[in-house]
């Protein structure tokens, strides 16, 4: 339901952009082959946007009824004029906005910005650029997007929507070979510094994401498909990084008195439950997929964190422990494995993983 929520928006931004853009409206029937849906939807969104408040009108045109949207009704938007505070908010947002480029949103955003830099005058617009000194965002890594990844972009965004398949060329760092894919898009979706497409690949029977700046080439097809409701888009909400990953999982984690207050003052994920305990230390208790992303993070806090469940997810992380103490000094005989069995003892559970 989230996706097709979701692909409901777009396609009622679009048919707001179509019938603003239209001198003389368009009839039902020229924003269904526009938008490449059926009339019925088209009725059933035009319904929505006006109980929402937009002032779409019809009008009888001859023969014709047609659809326009009343640009009239936001002149008070315009004269109504923002507080200092509020155009400051808006110039920063842009910052913050930044991963909006190489989307379908990217020209409306930049021309948004630009009508909105020739309201100012030259010293408004100076102080505003001097804002980033005092008031900054630190981005997360962003990945290398490729010289082709707005337009793939793009194209996959239209083709999500008109839910057409797509083949493309892609270079899998699991394989490390580019291999052609022929893809059912559902979504895209932006997360830690990247870009991913959410597809149904038809040949395997199965959804995979796919990191869009490693599509080499990209080609929508005319070939239709129809979004099967059960697939769930939501999966990657599972990891704490952009696996889909399996199922998730009852994790525990024990963090340190030092490294608790840290822990606390944040949400890292929307089922977490936090209990703090007389000694000062804080259990952390959360329903996630026990994948690399959850190993990565957890062994970021160092001696700061100690997983209490599952008991997989506690044996693997000493297994990384072992091995990147390998990597740092040469293995003496028999310490490894004395060091792994007296660990094990100070564990909550038997050292059999499951």
């Amino acid at each position: 339901m989230k996706r097709a929520r979701g692909q409901e928006v777009i396609r009622q931004w679009k048919l707001l952009k179509e019938t603003e853009a239209a001198r003389y409206g368009l009839t039902v029937e020229q924003l269904a082959e526009r938008l490449g849906v059926t009339s019925r939807t088209i009725r059933r969104d035009l319904a929505q946007l006006q109980e929402a408040g937009f002032p779409l009108e019809q009008h009888q045109r001859d023969t014709r009824r047609t659809w326009s949207l009343n640009r009239e009704t936001f002149k008070g938007l315009v004269d109504s004029g923002l507080t200092l505070s509020e155009l400051c908010a808006l110039y920063f947002s842009r910052a913050l906005m930044e991963f909006l480029a190489g989307t379908p949103f990217r020209q409306d955003l930049a021309s948004a910005f630009e009508k909105f830099e020739q309201c100012l005058t030259p010293a408004q617009l100076k102080y505003l650029e001097d804002f980033p000194k005092v008031l900054a965002a630190k981005p997360e890594p962003r990945k290398k997007a490729g010289v082709e990844a707005p337009s793939h972009v793009g194209r996959l965004t239209t083709a999500a929507l008109e839910h057409r398949r797509v083949s493309m060329t892609y270079h899998s760092f699991h394989s490390r070979k580019v291999k052609t894919y022929v893809i059912e898009p559902y979504q895209v979706y932006y997360a830690q510094g990247g870009l991913y497409v959410f597809a149904v690949v038809p040949a395997y029977g199965e959804a995979r994401q796919f990191a869009i700046e490693r599509i080499k080439t990209l080609h929508m097809t005319d070939e239709r498909f129809v979004p099967d409701d059960t697939v769930d888009v939501t999966r990657h909400a599972n990891s704490l990084g952009v696996n889909l990953g399996g199922k998730p999982e009852a994790v525990t984690i024990e963090f340190q008195p030092e490294a608790a207050p840290y822990v606390a003052e944040r949400e890292y994920h929307a089922s977490q439950s936090l209990q703090m305990r007389d000694d000062g230390c804080l259990v952390l208790k959360m329903r996630v997929a026990v994948d690399f992303a959850l190993s990565a993070w957890v062994l970021g806090f160092g001696a700061r964190a100690r997983v209490l469940a599952p008991r997989r997810l506690a044996q693997a992380i000493l297994e990384q422990i072992e091995d990147m103490r390998g990597n740092y000094a040469p293995p003496l005989p028999g310490l490894a494995a004395t060091r792994r069995a007296k660990a094990q003892k100070d564990l909550p559970f038997t050292t059999k993983a499951r």
